[in-house]
């Protein structure tokens, strides 16, 4: 079993055709110069069976142990278990990969620096949504947030219908249902009236004369 050094290089230009392994612990000062991480400190064990073949080399890392990271609730740091593995094909060549398990590496490389493929395997290892466990988050924020953000959904009393004011959108609407019967009952009537006031037909007032 070899160990690593600092910088996580792999000299594997010296090494044999086979495999060899390798393991690595991860704390804080892993962590140094990383922007936006969302890993403060770490106590993981992370194991890499690194196996060399004439044309490729593929890469298997397995990591175990726990790392301190901000709660998504209140914010407050809390320690996570996690457990993971990866696995990365290197081969030599011009062309670009899409694929994220593959690596192009330039014919002149002669080592590797692992430091990148074991942060993004910290990182995904993650559990989706890190909450502390129930009682444990920081009260204050707890409070803020149960004030501010869990009571804004419930309806304030004042903004409730009560059963008068349900009585009296019913009277308010038979009032408006019976007001529209009214309507059409005078627009009836008028109709009538117009219909007396046209002017009768000359030729039927000489026969009404005539009776």
């Amino acid at each position: 079993m070899k160990e690593s050094t600092n910088e996580f290089i792999i000299p594997f230009v010296g090494l044999k055709i086979g495999t060899h392994r390798y393991e690595f612990n991860i704390d804080k000062s892993f962590f140094e110069g990383v922007e936006d991480t969302l890993i403060d400190d770490a106590n993981v064990l992370v194991e890499l069976a690194f196996e060399k073949k004439e044309t490729m080399m593929i890469a298997e890392f397995s990591l175990s142990g726990t790392v301190n990271t901000p709660c998504d609730r209140c914010n407050d740091p809390m320690e996570v278990n996690i457990h993971g593995d990866y696995r990365i094909v290197y081969k030599f060549g011009t062309e670009i990969s899409e694929d994220e398990n593959l690596i192009i590496l330039h014919p002149e490389t002669y080592e590797l620096n692992i430091s990148a493929p074991i942060y993004e395997l910290l990182v995904i290892s993650l559990p989706a949504r890190k909450i502390h466990p129930e009682g444990e988050c920081n009260e204050e924020v707890m409070g803020l947030y149960n004030k501010y953000i869990v009571n804004a959904n419930e309806p304030d009393e004042d903004d409730e219908w009560d059963d008068d004011d349900e009585d009296w959108d019913e009277n308010d609407e038979d009032q408006e249902e019976n007001g529209n019967d009214d309507d059409e009952d005078e627009e009836d009537d008028d109709s009538d009236e117009t219909d007396n006031d046209k002017p009768i037909d000359p030729r039927w007032s000489v026969l009404k004369n005539l009776n």
